[in-house]
């Protein structure tokens, strides 16, 4: 949709980057790194002093002690990886042998069945209960057979922007001890929750976190996706085999990156606790822009995506439709039927006609293309 946006001179609301630009200090510490010279390997888990500064932060937030014999300094629980997406496939790859099944929730990230498979695994969808999109436990439990060996959850959730409360995380706890399972648990976008809600992060829970792997990123909590860092938090046994993994993928992670990012955490924590108001200004002033206009908004507690119901505008499905968005009006979005399995589009076709929309632009954007749609 990206390719298609620049072809068509359209608005981008598709693809989940920021449009602005990342802090000024964490450019100016990564060029400094790279100016004195640190630029050859890191340890492969990570920088000790990054590893540290990500358990404090951890701590501030979720009052969790990562390895608290060491002084919260993260060297036996927190792994830096090339990205989220290198940390969520290390993890599926360690857990999943061939025939093992996992449970995923659609609409889903497209990595995660693609990981599943390449590791021999089988991926069973659960859909997600729209408008809400909150997971119903008893079907889940349906679900479950011998041969199930991880759920895998996101909150909060790319693309529908809803949020797990403490009730599910207590529902899947129940699962995991009741039938032995993992879970590997994609927060990459933990700071962004709005209206007041807490992000319950895995992190929170002691006994979900013995049998978990955390994933999330410093690309979407500092605007610097493009520099591909994140991280994986995992109790001891599972770090140890999570590692025997990542040395072979990327072996370590981009050096400069993580000093500047070191710095960052330790320096101007307000950042992140900063971060989810500043996105629920960009969601109100969309919201508000759009308050007009034929599209039904869904609600968005969490990330920086919005969903837009636009069965009053057009009968078109919904990737007829961002096509037709793209390259007839100007605006760019994402359907969502992409993100669920092959076999059960045609029928959401049928029953849904919802796309996304990224606000982490800047408010000229946000409200140049509300205008656009607002015409439609």
């Amino acid at each position: 949709m990206s390719m298609m946006a620049n072809q068509y001179q359209a608005i981008n609301l598709s693809q989940g980057f920021p449009e602005f630009d990342t802090p000024e200090f964490l450019k100016d510490k990564i060029n400094l790194a790279i100016s004195e010279g640190k630029n050859q390997y890191s340890p492969s888990n990570g920088l000790p002093e990054l590893l540290t500064q990500v358990a404090a932060m951890v701590h501030r937030q979720y009052q969790t002690d990562l390895t608290t014999a060491q002084k919260l300094n993260g060297l036996k629980n927190v792994t830096i990886t090339s990205g989220a997406t290198e940390a969520l496939w290390v993890a599926i790859q360690t857990l999943v042998r061939p025939n093992d099944e996992v449970i995923i929730f659609d609409p889903a990230y497209d990595s995660y069945e693609t990981a599943i498979e390449l590791a021999g695994g089988v991926c069973r969808h659960v859909a997600l209960d729209a408008p809400n999109y909150a997971i119903n436990w008893s079907l889940v439990e349906q679900t479950i057979n011998e041969n199930t060996r991880a759920i895998i959850i996101n909150s909060p959730h790319n693309p529908t922007g809803s949020i797990l409360s403490a009730a599910d995380l207590t529902s899947l706890q129940a699962l995991l001890e009741k039938y032995d399972l993992y879970v590997i648990s994609d927060e990459v976008y933990e700071h962004m929750t709005f209206d007041g809600l807490r992000h319950e992060s895995i992190l929170r829970y002691p006994d979900l976190f013995k049998r978990a792997f955390v994933v999330s990123s410093f690309g979407k909590t500092f605007h610097c996706t493009g520099w591909k860092m994140g991280y994986c938090a995992a109790p001891d046994a599972l770090t140890v085999e999570f590692r025997k993994i990542h040395q072979y993928v990327t072996f370590c992670s981009f050096t400069p990156a993580q000093i500047a990012i070191a710095q960052m955490l330790k320096q101007h924590p307000e950042h992140i606790t900063e971060l989810s108001n500043f996105y629920q200004q960009k969601r109100d002033l969309l919201i508000n822009a759009l308050k007009d206009s034929r599209f039904k908004m869904l609600p968005s507690k969490g990330t920086y995506f919005l969903l837009l119901d636009y069965s009053a505008i057009s009968a078109l499905n919904d990737r007829e439709f961002c096509h037709w968005l793209t390259q007839e009006v100007g605006v760019a979005a994402i359907p969502l039927s992409p993100l669920y399995p092959a076999d059960k589009r045609e029928s959401y076709h049928q029953n849904n006609k919802v796309i996304r929309l990224c606000f982490a632009k800047n408010d000229d954007t946000l409200l140049k293309a509300a205008g656009i749609l607002c015409q439609l």
